[in-house]
């Protein structure tokens, strides 16, 4: 028996005086106790990481949030606000990973960031500051606030009827998420289809009924307080069961 390994792409990031490759423990613990999987922290090495080796060996691929936001020469614009953080390290390894993944067929998962970059890799476009955008509300979180306050339930979303997430669901039509974005969905990519949106419109979730393999991508954190909550179990478990079907079909024995 094997258990699936799902890459997690890496951020870099600055601790005291020297960089690290680093990925935060709840996007891990998602996937061994969500997914039932074996996380692989993959560095963001871009060009030098080879692709083809690692996605050889693994049968999923969770896509982390960031404080970073995608760099939006990706998306043919400048950049809006110099303050936020840029990662071109982890653009530079994961927009390439999704593209080559989608066509292996590979599970994916996405949150936040990965959400955005997955819309991204494949042609979308990026709100760099969703708030100042007419119509739609301010999603971002209080940084005053203790974190248990900053990932609470901050609106509801409303599901796409008979789509895949309201399948995963259990036929839900609504249900209540946090929000901890400053960017969002502006212009979707081709072939993304639309499994979720908040009341001012924003774009919350999205699959890509084209892919192959098993692709959802969720704006908000279903990672944070994982085991306590039912949706959240219920994605990361319809991830797992993907990575299995996908494991089971490269020949090799699955728990």
């Amino acid at each position: 028996m094997r258990s699936p390994i799902v890459l997690v792409p890496a951020c870099t990031r600055a601790i005291g005086e020297h960089p690290y490759y680093a990925a935060q423990i709840k996007y891990v613990d998602a996937v061994v106790l969500g997914a039932r999987c074996t996380p692989l922290i993959v560095p963001a090495l871009g060009d030098a990481l080879d692709l083809a080796s690692i996605l050889d060996a693994c049968d999923g691929i969770m896509l982390t949030g960031s404080a970073s936001n995608v760099h939006p020469s990706h998306y043919g614009e400048d950049v809006y606000d110099p303050e936020l953080p840029q990662d071109p390290g982890r653009d530079a390894t994961t927009l390439p990973l999704i593209r080559e993944a989608i066509k292996r067929g590979i599970p994916v998962i996405a949150v936040c960031r990965g959400f955005q970059e997955l819309n991204v890799a494949l042609g979308g476009s990026l709100y760099q500051a969703v708030q100042e955008v007419a119509g739609k509300m301010d999603h971002r979180e209080d940084p005053a606030l203790p974190l248990e306050a900053q990932y609470a339930p901050a609106h509801g979303i409303t599901l796409t009827p008979g789509g895949t997430l309201q399948r995963i669901l259990g036929g839900a039509t609504d249900i209540a998420v946090n929000s901890l974005h400053g960017q969002g969905v502006d212009r979707l990519a081709d072939g993304i289809a639309i499994e979720a949106r908040s009341d001012d419109g924003l774009v919350e979730a999205f699959s890509v009924p084209a892919a192959p393999g098993f692709t959802l991508a969720v704006q908000w954190h279903p990672e944070w307080r994982l085991l306590e909550n039912p949706d959240s179990m219920r994605m990361f478990g319809a991830f797992g069961d993907a990575c299995r079907a996908f494991c089971a079909k490269k020949g090799a024995p699955v728990p």
